[in-house]
């Protein structure tokens, strides 16, 4: 490619960042600054929480494309929700709606003509409407319960058409009612397993006692044993590992390849685990995330971890294989 249309593409992208983060800037800017619009976010937000129904979201065209991501966003964290196209809602979906759902409308002018049924429907039905859009004098915006009036950005598109920044900035709005009330209802990694169970997100939120080998699997002698027998142990379970554990039960030591290495010697298998082991092993507990696992055997250049108990009492082991296995990286 010629040097000059490089030079012009690359502008263009370096332009085009410049301006959404302008117009993030510009959304922050009005949050920090106007307590009436602040106060319709916060307001939106308890709205939706307070609903028994289900979030109905709605655009059309680039909007409803947005809609799209923040119905999926908030029905991903715990937020009932789901999309309508207004097209469709005017011809017998409207009936999917009840009064106890709560109307989320995208409409960057707020004069979409096809949202004008579903406003009829819901002032008919007493369905409270949101909306989201940069006209605060529009149809849709005098018509809604609480309405979010955005600040007026220049698009990245240089004709001022093609939705780019504003197209952002509702799906930022959307972004941010959906994690306030995630964090207003104490949505948990757990819970956002239940839904997440598939796929590179599925495999993040596993849990390190869902991936660990227990019982019999884990390795581990009394303090005193031979060294003969943490060999044996270390070669018959595989792992390249054996836990010392205290008359109580109680992990207190270590014995890896590493160790065998070191402590090498004619006398080696004559020597009790004790003399051998290392000391301090590192744990963890079975409720914390695979991927926090993953994390900290990376950091500590390690490739096993002993699960404990609250007592320090061994209950599984971990291996950096099992890990690569389920896809946690």
């Amino acid at each position: 490619m010629d040097m000059m249309i490089r030079d012009a593409v690359l502008a263009s992208i370096t332009r085009t960042i410049a301006t959404a983060a302008d117009g993030i800037n510009a959304l922050a800017a009005c949050l920090s600054q106007d307590p009436a619009l602040s106060g319709r976010f916060i307001d939106a937000v308890e709205l939706v929480a307070s609903r028994r129904g289900r979030v109905v979201v709605a655009g059309v065209g680039k909007s409803g494309h947005i809609g799209r991501k923040i119905a999926a966003t908030l029905a991903s964290t715990g937020t009932s929700a789901y999309f309508v196209h207004p097209t469709e809602a005017s011809h017998g979906d409207l009936g999917m709606i009840t009064a106890q759902d709560l109307l989320i409308l995208l409409s960057w002018s707020g004069e979409t003509a096809e949202l004008g049924n579903m406003l009829t429907y819901a002032k008919r039905f007493n369905v409270p409407v949101v909306s989201i859009t940069s006209n605060g004098d529009s149809v849709i915006a005098r018509n809604s319960t609480i309405p979010i009036v955005l600040p007026k950005v220049q698009e990245a598109c240089p004709h001022g058409l093609a939705p780019t920044t504003s197209a952002m900035l509702q799906l930022s709005v959307g972004d941010c009612l959906a994690i306030a009330l995630l964090e207003r209802r104490g949505f948990s990694a757990q819970d956002f397993k239940i839904f997440h169970p598939g796929g590179k997100l599925g495999s993040q939120l596993l849990f390190a006692h869902e991936l660990a080998h227990l019982g019999e699997a884990v390795p581990l002698l009394p303090i005193g044993s031979p060294m003969s027998e943490a060999v044996i142990q270390m070669s018959s379970k595989g792992f390249g590992v054996v836990g010392v554990v205290d008359d109580e039960g109680s992990l207190i030591g270590v014995i890896t390849d590493g160790d065998l290495r070191r402590h090498m010697s004619d006398d080696l298998l004559v020597l009790t685990v004790d003399a051998v082991m290392s000391h301090c092993p590192r744990v963890i507990r079975g409720g914390m995330l695979a991927s926090a696992a993953m994390e900290m055997m990376q950091s500590q250049k390690i490739t096993v971890l002993f699960l404990v108990d609250d007592l320090g009492r061994p209950n599984g082991i971990l291996h950096i294989h099992d890990l690569l296995r389920a896809g946690v990286a």
